[in-house]
Parts: C-alpha cells; structure tokens; sequence
C-alpha cells in the first residue's frame, strides 16, 4: 500500500477508537450534492496517480484522488474516453467523488452508467480494513459485486482508494442535430428514435428544441443524419459539454433544481415549473418552487424517483424510502460502517 493509503487508514482506526464522524471529500467539487456532514475532514485529495493502464485492454486503474483532468487527457492521448461522460463540476473533480456520487453525463442512456463501467475498487471499510473487490476484467465478479455497490453510496460505506474502469474508443465521427418541437413530442420522438438501430448517443430537449448527438463511423452518421433531418448544431461539443457541467441559462436560476429519473416513455409530468429532459426521455430537470412533498409524488406515481440539488438539512434531498428500503440500506451500513462514521446523514438523516 502507499504512504497514502497507510495515512488514511490509520486516520479510520483513530476515527473508530475516538468515535469520530468523518466528512470524506476528494477535490470537494460535489459539496452540493446531497446533505451536508457535520465531522472530521477526511481529504483523499492527496491519493493520486494512475496505477495502471492498458490501451489495449480498455482497461484503466487510479487512486481516487486522482483528478478526472488526468485521467481524461490520458485517454485521449491514446484516442479513448470515459464512455459515461462524467460531469466535474468544477476543475479539481476527482475520481473517488465521480464514482461516489455515480455521476453520468448526456451519454449515459446510450452508453451506460458510471457503476457499469467499474470493474474493481479498493476500500477501507468501517473496521479499517483495507478490501479489494472485483478485479480489472469484465470476467472478475463473482457473488455480490460490491464494487458498483460503491457507486452512489456517496462515501457511507466506506473509502474508496482506488478504482478499475473499462474505456472505450472515441468515436470517430460526431455530430448534433436540432429540430423544433414541444415537450410532449420531444419525448415521443425520443422514444422512437432509442428503439431504431441508429448511432445515438445523446439527446436533449429545451425551450421546444430537440438536441440529437450521432457518434460513430463517419458512413453510418452521415447516412443517420439524412434519414433523420434537423439542422446541423455549430459548435455542438461545446453544447453537450455546458449540459453535462450544469453551465447551460436553464440552470442558471434561483429557483430549487430538481432531478427526476423516471421511466423514458414517461407522459409530460404534472408539475409547474421549467424542464429539461435528456438521456432520451429517462432524465428531467426541473426548476420550480412546488412543494418537495408533490414532486416526490409525482416521480413516484411516474415509477421513478426524485432528488434536489443543492445542499441543505431544512428539506429532504433523495426521494424518501418505502420501509423495505430503509431496513435494507439499514442492514448495509451496519454491514460496511459499523461504527457509523462515514458521511452520516450525507444521505438521509437516519443512515
């Protein structure tokens, strides 16, 4: 083990021997994504550097306080990227916070998600035990993958030191196309679009325009962009890139930001306020001051889920849990976090 490593498992063990809580932040672009935690700083900024990689493989390994500038300006060296498009949110995004949070960009519904591009990772857990799971090919997983059990647990059940990718190569030829149409259309043609054997790789929809990103070989994008109209979008890089880092004017507003996740083929949803949907229909963002209690329900009913952006303890931030769920995220941070001195609250106020 590193240094690094050695330092932040010894800082676990006196955490546990202290009965401190400790607030585990990497780059600590995120601080905005769920509840705030009151603890000990637990920085794993310092534990960086690409432990190994293989162009040929696909495959890539890092401390997780390596930044995600790194990383990509390593893949792109040898023509690949992180397919899941993860958004940084700020220059010193790390790693460990990316695949804590789960975060995914505009691809992600024609990509995957960040957890099914995780092939192993390194963790210390509530006993301060360093544990590996998983491993660096797609073969390695057998029984509970817990590794993706990592992604999107925000650091309640444990802290992440290091984490295997698969990448993929970019695509050769890319292009957007916008057209004009209303929600309720959008989101139909969204649907239509996801079932066709065509080189989709983003879509979103705002202010009555349908955004379409085709990535690809230059011969099946070409015969794409034909077969599907629309005008071809300038600078459509620097577009998906100010969706994916929250720069576009819609999320530039003093009104609650909502993310709802909900089915694609989900009707117009019945809540006030202003939207922006992607990930073909599967991903809705909302700006309005409706009662949390109502979009809740409203996410809910649709079959998904809802979750504010924006730090705060006065509301609650994630849909909340039906009783089974709770008793099941229950038994795994008794599981993980014995102790119960990771990011408590971070998520709900009880785990």
């Amino acid at each position: 083990m590193s240094d690094m490593s050695i330092a932040l498992q010894r800082q676990v063990s006196s955490a546990i021997a202290d009965k401190t809580v400790l607030n585990i932040v990497g780059g600590d672009s995120k601080s905005h994504l769920g509840r705030p935690v009151a603890g000990q700083t637990m920085s794993v900024a310092g534990h960086q550097g690409i432990t190994s990689y293989e162009p040929t493989e696909l495959v890539i390994s890092a401390r997780t306080g390596t930044s995600l500038q790194e990383i990509e300006h390593t893949l792109k060296r040898n023509n690949q990227m992180l397919p899941f498009e993860p958004p940084h949110f700020g220059a010193t995004a790390t790693l460990g916070g990316t695949i804590a949070c789960n975060l995914s960009g505009p691809g992600r519904a024609y990509r995957g998600a960040a957890r099914d591009f995780v092939l192993g990772t390194k963790v210390i857990n509530g006993d301060a035990q360093v544990m590996k799971f998983g491993g660096e090919v797609m073969k390695n997983v057998a029984g509970y993958d817990v590794s993706r059990l990592m992604c999107g647990a925000m650091g309640g059940l444990g802290v992440l030191l290091e984490v295997s990718l698969k990448v993929l190569p970019r695509p050769a030829s890319e292009i957007s196309l916008v057209q004009e149409l209303d929600q309720q259309a959008a989101i139909i043609r969204m649907n239509e679009l996801s079932a066709q054997a065509l080189p989709l790789s983003a879509s979103c929809w705002q202010e009555n325009k349908l955004y379409l990103r085709l990535s690809g070989a230059k011969s099946s994008v070409q015969a794409a962009r034909s077969r599907l109209g629309g005008e071809l979008l300038p600078e459509s890089e620097i577009f998906w890139q100010q969706l994916r880092e929250h720069q576009l004017s819609f999320f530039n507003n003093e009104k609650p930001l909502w993310r709802l996740s909900v089915p694609p083929t989900s009707a117009q949803l019945e809540v006030d306020g202003e939207w922006l949907i992607e990930w073909g229909g599967g991903q809705r963002w909302l700006k309005s001051d409706a009662n949390p209690e109502h979009v809740f329900a409203v996410a809910l009913a649709a079959g998904g889920h809802a979750s504010r952006y924006g730090n705060t303890v006065e509301q609650a931030i994630f849909q909340p849990l039906q009783t089974g769920l709770v008793s099941l995220h229950r038994n795994l941070k008794q599981a993980f976090d014995p102790h119960g001195i990771f990011n408590p609250g971070k998520m709900y106020p009880e785990l």
